[in-house]
């Protein structure tokens, strides 16, 4: 059978779009005998194409790699880092070697045009996001609204009512400190009370009254006393009106 005959080589990618950074990957397969020749893949075509890839030679410092590695079928080959200057239209081509030891083209792919954009967003991280953003708003709102609660309840414990004195006569001031809204305080009993006392007792025109603190007498020297009396203790209290 003539070498070549039944050969086909397939690139089957008509276009393909990458971010910068990401991986370019471009396909091609080969099937029959193609005859002794390497496999390369060019960037542009002419006189002033590049070569990318070279079957013949490996250098393990470059970007671009062989998907599956010593592959007579399989000539797909991967470029790390993709960037703008990337762009261009690429051709696997399938080279045989002449009579004079110069590898001349035997068939080439329809090639594979390449472009290059700036890094966008995944699909679906966009909804992520927005999602985050929202959670964030929401734990801020809760803060917020924390911490206010905790200075509203800091400002309740703290509304004493200023101390209040209560004036009976002569006797010094004394001071009461409440509970501002606690009903049945001292203040308030203390104010029931007030108001029900006569009017005449309210002023310190009307009453002057004297208040003399009680304390256990002490014991009488032992007299001559009538049998079956029993020893007393008193004490008296003067309240003096006008």
């Amino acid at each position: 059978a003539q070498v070549g005959q039944g050969f086909v080589l397939q690139q089957p990618q008509a276009k393909v779009a990458v971010a910068v950074g990401q991986t370019l990957i471009l396909r091609c397969t080969t099937s029959g005998d193609g005859g002794a020749g390497p496999v390369k893949w060019l960037k542009g075509w002419g006189s002033g194409n590049e070569t990318v890839y070279d079957q013949k030679t490996k250098d393990p410092f470059s970007c671009v790699t062989r998907a599956v590695n010593e592959s007579n079928t399989d000539f797909t080959i991967h470029i790390r880092d993709a960037q703008p200057e990337d762009v261009g239209t690429y051709y696997c081509v399938k080279f045989v070697r002449s009579d004079s030891s110069v590898d001349e083209v035997f068939r080439r792919g329809s090639g594979t045009e390449v472009s290059v954009h700036e890094a966008a967003l995944v699909p679906g991280m966009g909804t992520a996001a927005v999602v985050f953003c929202v959670l964030l708003l929401l734990l801020l709102g809760l803060s917020v609204a924390l911490c206010m609660y905790r200075r509203k309840r800091q400002g309740r414990a703290g509304s004493l009512c200023p101390a209040r004195t209560v004036t009976m006569g002569s006797s010094s001031s004394v001071p009461l400190r409440c509970c501002a809204g606690t009903p049945g305080t001292p203040s308030e009993v203390l104010d029931a009370e007030s108001s029900n006392l006569p009017s005449q007792q309210s002023s310190k025109e009307e009453s002057d009254i004297h208040y003399a603190d009680l304390q256990p007498l002490p014991p009488a020297p032992q007299r001559g006393r009538s049998p079956g009396t029993a020893p007393t203790e008193y004490a008296s209290l003067r309240v003096a009106a006008k």
